[in-house]
């Protein structure tokens, strides 16, 4: 990933806009969950939005839950023959890169609180209520996954959300 930047818009900001240079720069937060993560490192339907909303977030800011996740994805298509060897290495390579530019969200004790909030109110796996959780805390002005349910649920949380076509 390159250096975060701020994104610049003409309407429709998401964050508070500030003016650089005579136009509106918006400072976009970005939250991606495993399943939208994924699409970075293997080209699949939602692959070339998750490189526009990278290229347009100030910050990444991603779960700790997504380092095991992405990796368990990435051996999975790796032993199912769906990426060789050096494929493999390479995204993993690419993925913990990237992880250098982004805010890494630790599990928390307010975190797991949340977590269990969420499951209480929506139907979710475990990890997807620490994602959302997760980026709940940290203030994330877009979340991004490619799972339904879990769209569903961080938008009841009051997060706003883009969800990706699954992969």
């Amino acid at each position: 990933m390159e250096t975060p930047r701020p994104a610049t818009c003409e309407s429709g900001s998401i964050a508070e806009p500030r003016r650089a240079g005579g136009k509106a720069v918006v400072f976009l937060n970005v939250f991606l969950d495993s399943s939208a993560l994924a699409k970075r490192y293997v080209q699949e339907p939602g692959s070339d939005r998750v490189e526009e909303i990278l290229l347009a977030a100030s910050a990444l800011g991603l779960s700790m839950v997504c380092v095991p996740e992405i990796v368990s994805a990435l051996c999975r298509r790796r032993r199912e023959r769906k990426l060789s060897e050096q494929q493999y290495l390479k995204a993993k390579q690419s993925f913990f890169e990237d992880l250098g530019d982004s805010s890494m969200i630790n599990i928390t004790d307010q975190i797991v609180e949340r977590a269990v909030e969420l499951l209480e109110r929506w139907p979710l796996r475990s990890s997807d209520s620490l994602h959302i959780a997760c980026a709940a805390e940290w203030a994330a002005d877009l979340f991004v996954s490619a799972d339904e349910k879990q769209c569903i649920a961080a938008r009841g949380y009051g997060l706003r959300i883009e969800e990706l076509a699954a992969g």
